[in-house]
């Protein structure tokens, strides 16, 4: 009798996901992204509002943000595998809060430019430091759900930002919006000091100096990355010129497509978080590609508020299963102690897509309209389900995972 009952145990206490430390780690994340979406909705009408600046300014300014953070991800990576993931958070959110307040002193858009740089370093050691730390919480079998959940915070800071943004600088002006989100990261520096250091107990001293553990580049990062690429470059065309092509259609602003998008990525990720375990990694990866690509071809299109709408409606799903796959294939077969290097491998790319595409978008946007950046997305999005097609047809998500 006591040996069935210990039997039965397991099936009663399934891994949890909702542990005290993945809902303060959680919260870190979205106090971090309201910041980070006030920014969106904020620093292209900076641009082209005070600061003068074009098309052409607008996005050489808003990818600065990602240069930095590319160079710095891999290295950030296998920081946080020898000296630990919270610090990452710490640093990165504090970096974040004091460029921002340098925004108000910006006279022209090469020092904001610089600014961004800055931003963009914090941003790959919160970014970095808060994913691998979810990786580091979180059952093999439920890290599909797990990063669905976790990177709500991301869309819905897209949702909420642009809303307070831009509310703010209509009756503050822009000094408000930086201060609202220099103090949205100091929230995330609170809470980030809430979570308990996750470096796995296995990363001892001996083992921490062994160099083929820590590589800059990660193999196992590079085919999710380029998968990531592929589809982030149309989200980051949409994102930079949204605020901008609203406006040019007759709207008031963008806070209301930019909720639209950020609601319909919260909501599939709320109820359907295990689609990407169930589905699998490159289904799923497979439907997000063909999604963002009809999403972004409507939007270059269908030139109204109706079909910016709608555009949002369909990238928002495309970008609500995307992420989370792409994050689950590329630690799937990862030791532990190289988490953080594979995240920051995989994640650079993320930099590669906002900080080269809107700076090579803006050249675009002055050539052919707003409209398109977004058409150029959608062929990005395209060109990765080719790659995709040849590069998984026959494999598994565990088959991928060792690349």
């Amino acid at each position: 009798m006591i040996q069935a009952l210990q039997r039965r145990r397991p099936s009663r206490t399934a891994p949890t996901l909702w542990t005290r430390q993945f809902v303060a780690v959680s919260l870190a994340m979205l106090a971090y992204f309201i910041g980070d979406g006030i920014l969106i909705a904020a620093v292209p009408r900076f641009v082209a509002g005070p600061l003068g600046g074009g098309s052409v300014a607008v996005g050489v300014v808003v990818g600065a943000f990602s240069v930095s953070a590319f160079f710095l991800r891999p290295w950030v990576g296998g920081l946080g595998d020898r000296r630990g993931r919270r610090p990452l958070m710490v640093l990165g959110a504090g970096l974040f809060a004091l460029s921002v307040l340098g925004y108000a002193l910006s006279a022209d858009p090469t020092t904001l430019a610089v600014l961004r740089l800055v931003t963009g370093a914090g941003e790959a050691l919160f970014f970095v430091g808060a994913v691998t730390t979810v990786t580091d919480l979180t059952p093999p079998e439920r890290r599909g759900e797990a990063m669905s959940l976790a990177s709500l915070a991301l869309y819905v800071g897209i949702g909420v930002g642009p809303l307070g943004g831009e509310l703010a600088i209509e009756r503050f002006g822009f000094t408000a919006a930086w201060l609202l989100a220099a103090s949205a990261a100091l929230v995330a520096l609170g809470m980030a000091l809430r979570v308990s250091e996750t470096r796995p107990a296995t990363l001892l001293a001996d083992k921490a100096g062994d160099a083929p553990h820590h590589r800059l580049v990660h193999p196992a990062g590079l085919l999710p990355g380029l998968m990531l690429l592929a589809s982030i470059l149309g989200m980051a065309a949409f994102l930079t010129f949204v605020p901008l092509y609203a406006l040019e259609l007759g709207m008031s602003g963008s806070r209301l497509v930019l909720l639209v998008f950020s609601a319909v990525v919260v909501g599939i990720r709320t109820i359907g978080a295990r689609i990407p375990d169930t589905l699998g990694a490159v289904k799923a990866i497979r439907l997000a590609l063909t999604l963002s690509a009809v999403g972004l071809t409507v939007a270059g299109t269908w030139r109204s508020p109706s079909g910016l709408m709608t555009a949002a409606v369909l990238l928002g799903v495309g970008i609500a299963l995307l992420t989370p796959s792409v994050f689950a294939l590329a630690v799937e077969r990862a030791e532990p102690e190289e988490r953080g290097a594979v995240v920051g491998t995989t994640s650079a790319f993320l930099d590669v897509a906002l900080g080269v595409g809107p700076a090579t978008l803006g050249f675009v946007a002055a050539s052919y309209g707003y409209a398109g950046t977004f058409l150029v997305g959608a062929a990005a999005s395209g060109l990765g389900l080719m790659m995709v097609a040849q590069c998984c047809r026959p494999m598994s998500l565990r088959a991928v995972g060792g690349l």
